[in-house]
């Protein structure tokens, strides 16, 4: 009622002025608070919202001059309902028909979100949370769900391997799934790019190559390097060894079985039980141990052509590797390097 008084106030008052008072006063109300323009403020409309709320919130914030002003140009333009949840970054020193707008076409706030390179889903989703764009347990879901397999052609159990690292910008609260397609649909914009074979391969024939490239990711430190560690990898499946990845021990460890990541794998880390362990399972695991980006995508596409089938860190800090065609080769240079990366072992 008390709302409804004031808004016949002001319209009686812009009436009783006539053309020039209208004018005058219907600037004023409409004018930015200040005139400095620096900077923005965060502002949220939640569902359920009323006009009222969101004027008199906006006012508070020093964003508009008059709640009451706001109300009636609402309702002038039959926008009193039109309001769109979300989150929004509101310039400083902008008019109260500026505001109206943006916050009537939804021209929500985005955040800017970093994906890098090797991450698996989980850990994507504890960083989207971090950010407040989707909560870890709706992207876990949404990971899974059929549909969104389906959709994409992924012949398994989740999106694992397919969520291409990159730099994305989301609204906060933005829907698990769309966020979800954002990531899976780059992966397949930039698997275009790298694939020079037209058509694509689909399916499970696919999948073994993410899965590869997986892998290779966690492996190889140094982009020049991934090509050789995908040959050794290539080499070994060609005779049914087992690929003996680190990597896909650590996967067992910190994503199935929820430990930290090690420093430093054990004999007995080796012989962990799952389909993901590669020193016990010979061929490719069941899926992708994390999500890969270009440089391993490529890796897996066109390895180089070596007999290589063995590798050893030589140069922790360039993250170089020694490589062996056979297995005296290897043992011979785990003593040389391995002595040097731990002096009096």
């Amino acid at each position: 009622m008390k709302k409804t008084v004031k808004i016949i106030t002001i319209l009686l008052a812009i009436l009783g002025g006539g053309v020039v008072g209208l004018t005058a006063l219907a600037g004023y109300l409409n004018s930015p608070v200040s005139t400095n323009g620096e900077g923005e403020e965060e502002f949220s409309i939640l569902k359920g919202e009323s006009v009222s709320t969101i004027a008199d919130r906006l006012e508070q914030k020093g964003l508009i001059r008059s709640a009451d002003f706001l109300i009636w140009l609402s309702r002038w333009k039959g926008t009193e309902k039109q309001y769109r949840v979300g989150h929004y970054r509101i310039p400083k020193g902008k008019s109260t028909l500026f505001v109206h707008d943006l916050l009537v076409k939804g021209v929500q706030a985005l955040y800017r979100v970093t994906i890098p390179e090797g991450w698996t889903i989980s850990r994507i989703g504890r960083l989207l949370e971090s950010k407040g764009i989707v909560s870890v347990s709706e992207f876990l879901s949404a990971s899974k769900q059929e549909e969104i397999l389906k959709k994409y052609g992924i012949p398994t159990s989740s999106v694992e391997g397919y969520l291409f690292p990159e730099t994305y910008y989301f609204p906060k609260d933005y829907p698990a799934i769309r966020v979800i397609e954002r990531m899976v649909e780059t992966f397949f914009q930039r698997l275009a790019t790298i694939v020079q074979e037209k058509p694509l391969p689909t399916g499970k024939e696919l999948l073994d190559k993410v899965i590869l490239a997986s892998i290779i990711e966690r492996e190889y430190r140094d982009p020049e390097e991934a090509p050789m560690i995908s040959s050794v990898f290539y080499n070994r499946l060609k005779i049914r060894m087992p690929l003996g990845s680190c990597a896909t021990v650590e996967y067992v460890l910190t994503e199935e079985l929820g430990k930290p990541h090690p420093d430093m794998l054990t004999y007995e880390d080796l012989e962990v039980p799952s389909p993901y362990n590669t020193y016990k399972h010979s061929g490719l695991p069941p899926g992708p141990i994390c999500n890969p980006g270009e440089t391993a995508l490529k890796a897996a596409f066109y390895p180089a052509e070596t007999d290589y089938r063995y590798f050893v860190l030589k140069d922790p800090e360039g993250g170089r590797h020694h490589f062996s065609k056979t297995l005296q080769e290897h043992m011979q240079a785990k003593v040389v390097y391995l002595k040097k990366i731990q002096p009096g072992s």
